[in-house]
């Protein structure tokens, strides 16, 4: 049961924030005001084309070693319909500085113009192109996204475990979106940014005529053999529950899964207010989480 109070640090933030938004008429106008993003291509970001006619966006850390060096491929999050790759650029720096990492963030194609398996084949091919740049070590890769990209990080982990090209070290999964039934959960007033009115356009837009047994990370039947996980969400998330069942059910497969909770936290939380403390703890604690994936550590 979702808990009702939010956490002191985010409670003033929560009033002014809205709980949800994003529909069949609303998603042109918030489109357009996501696309401003893409006007510009800071010199640090190197944008490279998949063959989909989709990009990938390629942070290098500001100091960098003759060594092959650790990356992370991060999935932006907008409930598989909205966003560019470009509204982490700021959280993928961060990324690289900390971890020393190469990030390669995706700009894969969204629904329900292109719905699955689309966006999930361009983050396998942005995966296989990591694997190849050069400087990068393709035995020390993770995988990473936040709300739907986070669905789609655990789907891509499925999605490496069939195909075996790739070994992921890591998938990060943060707040992810992975379960379509969670759209008939009853609406809270405590839910900001995202609702189950939201949900359900989400993945009808993504699934659309696609069997969810196959589409659906948590409809999954076998989850043994997936990459490690990491998975945070906080108590007043929408997905809190899914979240929680599916790292259950890693652990119950045998895959090792570290779970954060996050009392009192809302959809999102860390981006909207990511100078509170407790934001800065939950990134710093993703910061750890993949260093250990990346020097073989639990």
């Amino acid at each position: 049961m979702v808990s009702s109070g939010f956490h002191p640090e985010l409670r003033r933030g929560a009033r002014f924030l809205p709980r949800g938004g994003i529909g069949p008429r609303t998603l042109p106008a918030l489109r357009a005001l996501a696309g401003l993003q893409r006007l510009h291509t800071p010199r640090d970001v190197e944008v490279l084309p998949l063959p989909s006619g989709a990009s990938v966006r390629i942070f290098r850390p500001p100091v960098r070693t003759c060594d092959p060096a650790p990356a992370l491929l991060w999935i932006h999050g907008g409930g598989y319909v909205l966003g560019p790759a470009a509204q982490d650029d700021r959280l993928c720096r961060k990324f690289s500085a900390q971890l020393g990492a190469t990030i390669a963030s995706v700009d894969y194609r969204l629904a329900p113009e292109h719905p699955y398996p689309a966006g999930l084949e361009d983050c396998w091919a942005a995966l296989i192109r990591l694997a190849e740049l050069p400087g990068v070590d393709p035995e020390r890769i993770a995988i990473g996204g936040a709300s739907a990209g986070g669905g789609l990080a655990a789907a891509l982990a499925q999605l490496a475990a069939d195909r075996g090209d790739v070994t992921p070290t890591l998938q990060l999964l943060v707040y992810p979106m992975l379960d379509d039934r969670s759209a008939a959960l009853p609406a809270n007033r405590a839910y900001r940014l995202w609702n189950p009115r939201n949900n359900r356009f989400g993945w009808s837009s993504y699934l659309q005529d696609a069997d969810p047994q196959a589409a659906v990370p948590a409809r999954r039947a076998d989850l043994s053999a997936l990459a490690p996980a990491w998975i945070g969400v906080g108590t007043l998330d929408l997905f809190y529950d899914e979240d929680l069942a599916y790292a259950q059910r890693l652990r119950q497969a045998g895959v090792p899964c570290e779970i954060e909770v996050v009392a009192g936290a809302f959809h999102g939380f860390d981006r909207l207010l990511p100078r509170a403390a407790i934001s800065q703890s939950f990134f710093a604690k993703q910061c750890q989480s993949l260093r250990g994936s990346f020097t073989g550590r639990d």
